[in-house]
């Protein structure tokens, strides 16, 4: 029992942070080229630990301002930060929420066109219903995926680096000793860090295990590395095919093919779709925890069905989107301008309004 309240209120955190990060394009490798590698293998790196280090600073900002404000959805955080203006986030946010489904359809798609020849629509339709299902049991079942699909997450990712290791260390060694410009790590670790910092406020539902302050500085701080330490790792075995690598939709199955492993390509392929699920159940389920929070105040009990109606039509109509745009410009288009709007309504108030308000309580606290 200590056991699991410790996991809950340290870990539980950070493993919700991670799954609403990882996504279509972490997990499928696809971000981390558009973001990372055009800095070349060593420039990447340097990308990925400043975003790893934004990451903890702003989760921990983040948990303890909503430990204060006892918010544990976003609207009610935002309403205690924004005001009136919240609605600004609100609107953002629903906008993201369908970009960041259609990115996750596609890729669920994909995955299933590589591992099992199905046509594109047979995952897309998979991913959709699975997310449904765990959303319609509630925040419990949610909970649980964010664990359990991240000990698979860990695994798998474990295995794919001492594979890649021990058959590419060569091309891994001459990738990280080509002599390329390393600019633009920088703003692409900020980038990718400010789009997808947006987590740490979807996530506040499991922070009803904290206990203290103490538990959310503690938990914000681990967030970073546990959301970005797998990243680091695959992205190292990325760069035993840099710079060929850059091109391609998937590079997680480019690297598997070049692995020549077909029991681990279906075990790892799985292992993403996993993710896509935790990632997605991460998104709707933080819209569901809104509505419950909304009825909640009114004295409502939300329905069952409203559960599972709401979230429906969001993901049917975005997850389609993506049949048209296609993964890639996705990510290389639509999340820079989510980066920004991140950055104006969430990490801009966060650092003037949150940490002025912080400041003020803990000098109130002394006197």
């Amino acid at each position: 029992m200590r056991l699991m309240s410790s996991i809950n209120r340290f870990l539980l955190p950070g493993l919700a942070f991670k799954a609403v990060v990882i996504g279509g394009g972490y997990a499928t490798g696809r971000e981390l080229v558009e973001f990372f590698m055009p800095a070349g293998p060593t420039g990447g790196l340097w990308g990925m630990i400043l975003a790893m280090a934004v990451w903890s600073v702003v989760c921990t900002l983040t948990f303890v301002l909503a430990f204060r404000m006892r918010a544990l959805d976003y609207q009610s955080f935002f309403q205690g930060l924004l005001g009136r203006f919240g609605i600004a986030f609100e609107i953002a946010y629903f906008a993201d929420l369908i970009l960041i489904l259609s990115v996750f359809g596609s890729a669920a798609g994909n995955i299933g066109a590589a591992l099992l020849g199905l046509p594109l629509i047979v995952g897309t339709l998979g991913l959709i219903l699975l997310v449904l299902l765990v959303c319609a049991a509630g925040q419990t079942a949610a909970e649980a995926v964010f664990k359990y699909v991240s000990v698979l997450l860990y695994t798998v990712y474990a295995a794919f680096v001492a594979l890649s290791l021990w058959s590419f260390s060569p091309e891994i060694a001459a990738g990280f000793a080509k002599p390329v410009p390393t600019d633009g790590w920088i703003s692409g670790g900020l980038t990718y860090a400010a789009y997808n910092v947006m987590g740490a406020v979807l996530i506040l539902p499991v922070l009803r295990h904290l206990r203290s302050e103490r538990d959310a500085v503690i938990s914000g701080l681990f967030a970073g590395p546990l959301a970005m330490l797998p990243a680091i790792a695959f992205f190292v075995c990325l760069v035993a095919f840099y710079p060929a690598v850059l091109n391609e939709a998937l590079p997680s199955d480019y690297v598997l093919r070049a692995l020549g492993r077909p029991l681990f390509h279906y075990v790892f392929q799985t292992m993403v779709f996993f993710a896509l699920l935790e990632c997605s159940v991460g998104f709707v389920q933080a819209f569901n925890a809104r509505i419950a929070a909304y009825n909640a105040r009114r004295n409502r009990v939300t329905p069952k069905a409203m559960r599972v109606a709401v979230p429906a039509v969001i993901t049917f109509g975005s997850v389609f989107i993506a049949s048209s745009i296609g993964l890639v410009d996705l990510i290389a288009k639509g999340y820079r301008l989510m980066a920004l709007g991140v950055l104006l309504l969430f990490l801009l108030p966060l650092f003037t309004i949150g940490v002025a308000r912080l400041l003020r309580g803990r000098a109130a606290a002394g006197a």
